[in-house]
């Protein structure tokens, strides 16, 4: 009943594109939790990458060697009606670069909440079309260092995001199409003054809010899902890092991937769900070449006993 339980829970920056976590009847797909029922999920995350775009200019960094990530989550979907679903995570980030002489954060990130609303649900055709409305919010959980790219473990923002979503599916098989829009709000570092491209004599930044269109099309059963997905997210300003500098907050950060996700329901324990998959940045700007992987069990349960 589920995939992977968050798509793009950490914000596309150099620590990764850990595109997006991944799905379990998420803000980025179509599936729904029936009311009164709960999904319970621990899913773990790795993330890493060798180069990066500086601007649109590819390179590596032998003073960072490898940078990698790894993400605990755990988070849960509750079916407030069979049209209504309200979703939360809370994710603890690690990071590490394999060379040089900085050292990694640890710490929890951002908590996310999404109310995802299934607003139309018609037979066209041989199949059911569906189109669905999401409005998630995040706040941060700690005081980690946001002015650490590409070691932070987040932008340490909060945000609004407003998701649209499409699908279509006949038989087992479907596609579908999102566009997402995410506002961040501005966040203050541990310093008086910084340069973009002016001096700016403030500790307040101003962080560019962003764009996330997404396609996925595949396979769906009771026991067995399969999905290829490709995912394009754009700042909507910002800046290119400066020739050898480290990146910052303000940057603006671009992707493009693509990821598969396989979801396995267990017929001998009703309920429970094993998810696992892996995302590839193709092309970016101001990000890191990010290749990532991830797993996760998932159990859905009734909250209401049947009568």
């Amino acid at each position: 009943m589920s995939l992977y339980f968050y798509r793009c829970c950490i914000v596309v920056s150099f620590l990764m594109a850990v595109a997006q976590c991944a799905k379990a009847q998420t803000d980025a797909d179509a599936l729904m939790i029936p009311k009164n029922y709960f999904c319970a999920a621990a899913v773990y995350t790795h993330g890493s990458w060798d180069h990066y775009w500086e601007g649109t200019f590819k390179r590596d960094n032998p003073n960072l060697g490898t940078v990698s990530t790894n993400v605990y989550s755990l988070g849960g979907n509750y079916g407030l009606s069979n049209r209504i679903n309200l979703l939360f995570m809370v994710p603890y980030v690690t990071t590490n670069a394999s060379a040089g002489t900085l050292r990694g954060e640890k710490s929890f990130q951002d908590l996310m909440v999404s109310f995802k609303w299934m607003a139309v649900k018609e037979e066209i055709g041989s199949g059911l079309f569906s189109v669905h409305a999401i409005a998630t919010g995040s706040l941060p959980l700690a005081n980690y260092q946001a002015d650490f790219l590409p070691l932070s473990v987040g932008l340490h923002s909060k945000s609004v995001a407003l998701r649209a979503l499409l699908n279509y599916q006949t038989g087992r098989f479907f596609v579908a199409g999102s566009g997402q829009y995410i506002r961040r709000d501005n966040i203050t570092i541990d310093r008086n003054s910084y340069y973009t491209t002016e001096m700016h004599y403030t500790n307040e930044v101003q962080l560019p809010n962003a764009t996330n269109v997404m396609f996925s099309s595949g396979y769906r059963s009771l026991k067995f899902n399969a999905e290829a997905t490709f995912t394009k997210i754009t700042s909507t300003s910002g800046f290119d890092i400066r020739k050898n500098d480290m990146p910052f907050p303000s940057n603006r950060m671009n992707s493009t991937a693509v990821g598969l996700i396989l979801k396995y329901s267990f017929q001998s324990i009703s309920g429970l769900e094993f998810t696992a998959g892996g995302n590839y940045v193709l092309n970016g700007r101001n990000v890191g070449q990010t290749r990532s992987g991830f797993a996760g069990v998932y159990y859905v349960f009734s909250t209401k006993k049947e009568k």
